[in-house]
């Protein structure tokens, strides 16, 4: 017999935190009896519960928040002895009558065809290839290992494997009343088994996937998240807050974020602690002017809390909350902090923190740290729990996106994202470590792990070599937010640094917003998928065996490959060992190399470049510079990367902070195609609708190691362009029209193109890096010819595009002979020495 499952899944984005209302009788049960249900959730997944009294559970629990699901076809078979369940996946079979789930009555395999990945199952079988998902915290950790212990992290297991098969034992977990606000209940059947089977082979996609149809979607964060964060743990006053904001803009740095450490309150014996909530106003002598100032400079606010010590009387809002909880205006002790106490959470929210979110705090920074178990229901995870009531609770009662930022909870916490990670050592270990540590957490779709970048503590200085790396890593991270413990000696600020690492750390920061287009439509697919922004290679190449021995390398979304440089650099280069996969060549976007796929390669790298790969022919949404991610309707650089493939992409875009974005947003198809010496690029008419959605918008289309064309046209007509010599781009202005129209840029090359990606960007950098040192090192140097034309050849070609060959030509001859003009300019030995170095050349590489 088969049968077709079909209920719908909520639409509604407050599902994904509040577990929806509990219903019986559906007919997505596949087979049920006195004692034993099985229900079917997707072709991979299958629901498997054991009941001694025939009281199966239909609230949800802690993990699976949905019990209503998609279409499914399956086949099922019962007979006197057993009852068969089969998807194209797998299939279930089970011994009527036999009781509780054991090896001897209960059977699962794979589905039978051909190449399908096979597996068997029964309960008891082990595991043997588990992925592994995440940790609650770094604290205490330097890289993997324990400072105390020397043990390695005990990272929990993930929900993938390359045994193929997942089983989720739920049966102990909590589960949601169904309350208007639902709350924790324990179980009453203590002896059940309630298990999730999912199976996927190697499809781990896919799997991810299913798990969100019955453990909820992983909310999309507003869009200023995907900005900076500046935090630092330091006694910040309102004017020192000023000025910091004040030389952002000085330096025309981007700034999205604030977080507030935990001095906005007292912290001193009878008026404060670990624990407050009461502002201090030595510091803060009017605390909604100085939020009013924060929102006037467009900085969203986020502020620290340390909730475990409970509220004292001393608290300036303490009266209130012992109205809420209706005790005497004479009660003096101080109210212990109790998660599961609903009117005491009810009262911490309504008395103590909406009077600070309605005068401008948007989200809170929660640092639990302490017991790790509610005070009255025991094994009741604290970090789990709060995450969910705060979470749920700017649901219930914002019109804004809901957002927090805490620790990991345990499975079902990618519900309440964005995730601090700790405390993190101040070591090459720690930046070596946190790589793994991001993408490996998607195996359990935690995908927003914020980190201390630079570390936290253990050092005294910066090593400014090691947070320009760390910086790099996390303008290619989820989160990009800096913080270090209160020193003096560890201001991350970038102006702090000298020129050297202050321009490479602001462009770092500048390219983040570049990349947020992108970065933003990925965060969305992750809401659609499951898929974390940074996901291990394995996700795309699951039977290379690379995948899963580069632990550091990951992919950024779909497009972008990044291998992080964790280790100093000898000399003036990081070297570092990349594996491309085959199917795609790469293009390395600091030094503008094209590199084949299917090969591992050593490349070098200068502290200004980092191993970026963007898969070649790619067509990207892009920023240009702007001062925070707020606005709407900025200019886009629809961005065309090197490569004979086409590229497409659906740039997304939506209101940006509203909670209607699982139905009100919007997409514009983007194309690249190339054919001959003709490259098109077509934006398409935007689909779709949101709130406060711009008419029209400016588009420029940039070709990365573009030649100079014989021709451009805008929509059929004859269109101007531009060249910037410094990374070969060709610019195109397309002119403003409404956002429902699509728009064709057709540019037309000499069919004798000159070849431009083999590096020529990177080599063009350090030339002029390496002269500009050479003048520091002797000021009254006059450059030769040759040498001085090396340095200035990038802005030959926007001053003179129509000298491109020859200028192309000229620059290669005198790079490839570059040990004869370094001779040539009168240099002493050492110095020569030096210089080659400093470029990293290398003998026939331009010839």
């Amino acid at each position: 017999m088969k049968r077709k499952l079909f209920t719908l899944i909520a639409n509604t984005v407050m599902l994904i935190a509040l577990p929806c209302a509990a219903m019986a009788g559906k007919p997505n049960v596949a087979y049920t009896d006195g004692n034993v249900r099985f229900t079917v959730i997707t072709d991979g997944t299958i629901r498997m519960e054991w009941s001694a009294n025939g009281k199966f559970t239909d609230n949800s629990s802690f993990v699976a928040v949905n019990r209503t699901y998609p279409q499914v076809d399956y086949n099922i078979k019962t007979t006197g002895n057993s009852v068969e369940i089969s998807t194209s996946k797998m299939e279930l079979k089970y011994k009527k009558g036999s009781g509780r789930f054991t090896k001897d009555n209960l059977k699962i395999k794979s589905a039978k065809g051909k190449g399908k990945f096979q597996f068997a199952w029964t309960p008891g079988t082990e595991q043997k290839g588990n992925l592994l998902g995440t940790y609650r915290t770094l604290d205490g950790y330097d890289g993997m290992m324990s400072i105390q212990s020397n043990k390695q992290m005990p990272i929990e297991k993930g929900l993938l494997a390359t045994d193929g098969w997942t089983l989720i034992d739920d049966s102990q977990n909590f589960l949601f009343d169904n309350s208007e606000w639902p709350w924790v209940k324990t179980r009453d059947d203590k002896g059940c088994q309630d298990w999730y089977f999912m199976a996927y082979g190697h499809n781990y996609k896919q799997a991810l996937k299913d798990y969100t149809v019955f453990a909820g979607k992983v909310p999309l964060p507003p869009r200023y998240a995907f900005g900076y964060w500046w935090s630092r743990y330091w006694s910040y006053s309102d004017n020192e807050f000023r000025q910091l904001i004040d030389n952002f803009h000085a330096y025309n740095i981007p700034l999205d974020v604030l977080v507030v450490d935990m001095d906005w309150h007292y912290t001193d014996k009878g008026r404060g602690g670990w624990t407050g909530y009461t502002w201090n106003r030595n510091l803060f002598p009017d605390p909604a002017g100085f939020l009013k100032y924060l929102k006037k400079n467009n900085v969203q606010i986020t502020m620290n809390l340390h909730p475990a010590d409970g509220i004292a009387s001393y608290e300036e809002n303490y009266p209130n909350m012992l109205k809420w909880m209706g005790l005497d205006s004479t009660y003096k002790a101080t109210l212990p902090f109790v998660c599961s106490d609903k009117r005491f959470m009810s009262g911490w929210l309504n008395t103590i923190l909406r009077p600070m979110e309605k005068e401008g705090v948007d989200f809170w920074w929660l640092d639990w740290q302490q017991f790790p178990y509610d005070l009255k229901i025991d094994k009741l995870s604290n970090t789990w729990w709060i995450n969910y009531v705060v979470f749920s609770d700017m649901e219930r009662n914002r019109d804004t996106r809901p957002m927090l930022y805490h620790r990991w909870g345990g499975l079902g916490n990618h519900r309440y994202q964005v995730g601090f990670s700790g405390d993190a050592v101040i070591s090459w270990k720690s930046l070596d470590f946190q790589p793994y540590f991001n993408s490996t957490a998607s195996n359990v779709l935690y995908g927003y792990w914020s980190h201390d970048l630079g570390g936290h503590y253990g050092a005294d200085k910066i090593d400014p070599e090691m947070f320009t790396r760390w910086m790099q890593f996390g303008a290619m991270s989820p989160i990009m937010r800096t913080h270090s413990t209160k020193n003096a000696g560890l201001n991350k600020e970038p102006w702090a640094f000298d020129s050297k690492y202050f321009n490479v750390l602001r462009n770092t920061i500048m390219q983040r917003y570049h990349f947020a287009p992108y970065i933003y439509a990925m965060a969305r697919e992750d809401y659609e998928s499951g898929v974390s922004l940074c996901r291990p290679m394995y996700y795309d190449y699951p039977e290379n065996q690379e995948a899963y021995d580069f632990k550091n390398e990951y992919m950024l979304g779909d497009n972008i490959l990044v291998m992080p440089i964790t280790a100093p650099m000898q000399g003036d280069y990081s070297t570092v060992k990349v594996w491309l996969p085959s199917g795609n060549d790469w293009y390395e976007l600091h030094t503008g190399t094209l590199l084949s796929g299917g090969q591992t390669v050593e490349r070098s790298f200068a502290i200004d470049e980092y191993p970026i790969y963007l898969k070649a022919g790619s067509v990207l949404p892009m920023l240009g510079d702007v001062n925070n991610l707020r606005s709407n309707d900025e200019s886009m650089i629809i961005t065309v990367i090197p490569g004979k493939c086409d590229g497409q992409f659906s740039m997304y875009e939506d209101n940006g902070n509203d909670k209607n974005y699982a139905t009100q947003f919007a997409t514009t198809a983007l194309k690249a195609e190339r054919t001959g010496n003709e490259l098109t690029v077509t934006i398409g008419a935007r689909t779709g609708n949101y709130e406060e959605m711009p008419a029209e918008r400016q588009f420029t289309v940039k070709v990365l190691c573009s030649a100079i064309p014989q021709m451009v046209t805008v929509n059929g007509a004859k269109a101007d362009y531009s060249y910037v010599g410094k990374d070969l781009s060709l610019l195109i202005n397309v002119p403003i029209t409404n956002c429902s129209t699509e728009k064709t840029v057709e540019i037309t090359y000499p069919m004798a193109e000159t070849t431009l990606t083999d590096g020529l960007i990177g080599k063009f950098r350090r030339i002029s890096n390496s002269v500009l040192e050479l003048k520091k090192r002797d000021a009254g140097i006059v450059l030769t010819d040759r040498l001085g034309s090396m340095e200035s050849d990038n802005l030959k070609l926007t001053y003179q595009p129509e000298q491109f060959a020859k200028t192309i030509e000229s620059f290669r001859t005198n790079y490839s002979n570059l040990p004869v003009v370094i001779k040539e300019q009168g240099l002493d030995e050492p110095t020569q020495q030096w210089f080659i170095k400093s470029v990293d050349w290398r003998e026939n590489e331009m010839r």
